[in-house]
């Protein structure tokens, strides 16, 4: 068995081609492959069909509060409305989820990534707004950002010196770019990341 710490220290090193990456990876590749082709389908081809599916799907605090579409809370962690937004996002999945995959498993990676997304969306719905709409894996992507800071700082058994200075480099740097960017969602982010730290000792507890 590969340890979490050999693991982690070349999360950002993609040694396999592209089917081994399917093989080895098949979550990550799934939600990735979600990513993009919801984004070419509501807003690359211009069908009505599209621009109902991409109404259907985008997280409105309103439509949620008031109407009961409770989905919403689920729907936008796959769906993007910039190019830079999906690649950002994506890009950000396919090199740090692969390590948690391998060491949560599939079952356990998947369920922790939606419930972060989702509690992202919960606060969104409570401390944004009545009138916010939005949608992005910024929350999921924040979540497993918070679960690598759980590491960093509880579990160093887990991650090695090198990779755990680079993330929390990276969080950093992803913090500031939270409260400086335009149109982002703020509360997705701050607290995807606190669902990922406060996640950690479930998902890490027996490793």
């Amino acid at each position: 068995m590969v340890l979490f710490s050999q693991v982690i220290k070349m999360f950002f090193v993609r040694t396999e081609n592209f089917q081994q990456f399917i093989r080895y990876y098949p979550v990550i590749t799934a939600l990735a492959a979600i990513h993009l082709i919801l984004f070419i389908m509501t807003e690359v081809i211009p069908l009505n069909i599209f621009l109902d599916l991409k109404a259907l799907l985008l997280g409105n605090n309103y439509l949620v509060r008031v109407e009961g579409e409770y989905w919403r809370l689920f729907t936008p962690i796959f769906l993007h409305l910039s190019l830079t937004h999906v690649v950002f996002n994506t890009f950000s999945l396919v090199l740090f989820g692969p390590a948690l995959e391998v060491m949560l498993g599939k079952v356990k990676f998947i369920l922790a990534y939606l419930f972060m997304g989702i509690i992202g969306n919960v606060f969104t719905l409570f401390v944004g707004p009545l009138l916010m709409s939005h949608a992005g894996a910024s929350g999921a992507i924040f979540g497993i950002f918070g679960l690598y800071l759980y590491l960093s700082f509880f579990r160093r058994d887990l991650i090695d010196h090198q990779s755990r200075q680079v993330i929390l480099v990276i969080i950093v740097i992803s913090l500031i770019m939270t409260f400086t960017g335009a149109n982002i969602n703020v509360y997705a982010h701050l607290f995807g990341l606190i669902a990922g730290v406060a996640l950690g000792p479930i998902v890490f507890g027996n490793k």
